[in-house]
């Protein structure tokens, strides 16, 4: 009598593909949703350059600082200039200019309140922003 024998004897084992398939789709979808969500660039104002016809001044070009002494005097970039007269400066300066932007510095000494009123009248003059001088931002730290 002839007896059939089979192969090598023991049971083949394989790797089961399953979990592994559902982890990479489960990855890929979760690369489609992150994808749209990243940043796509800097938004950033670029200056425009001057235009031919135009050519702007040296004073249009500064940064607008109000300076308030300790005698109480204020100065527009040490153009001396008084309270009443402060509003209307401001809003010559600024009808040509696009950004509003205007930085005010106290002395040390003064009271807060006449650094309060200057950036009152400039946000009545227009001004969009308005910042504060501290002596770390002079020194350009």
């Amino acid at each position: 009598m002839a007896m059939a024998v089979g192969g090598s004897g023991g049971a083949k084992a394989d790797i089961n593909m399953t979990p592994m398939i559902d982890v990479l789709l489960v990855l890929i979808i979760i690369f489609m949703v992150i994808t749209p969500l990243t940043p796509k660039g800097l938004e950033a104002l670029v200056p425009q350059p001057p235009k031919a016809d135009q050519p702007q001044s040296q004073a249009d070009q500064r940064t607008v600082v109000i300076v308030i002494n300790r005698d109480k005097s204020m100065q527009i970039n040490q153009e001396p200039t008084d309270e009443q007269r402060l509003g209307p400066r401001l809003e010559e300066i600024f009808k040509t200019r696009a950004e509003r932007v205007v930085f005010v510095r106290g002395d040390n000494d003064l009271e807060y309140q006449y650094v309060a009123k200057a950036i009152d009248i400039a946000h009545g003059a227009g001004i969009d922003r308005v910042g504060l001088m501290t002596p770390q931002m002079e020194a350009g730290q």
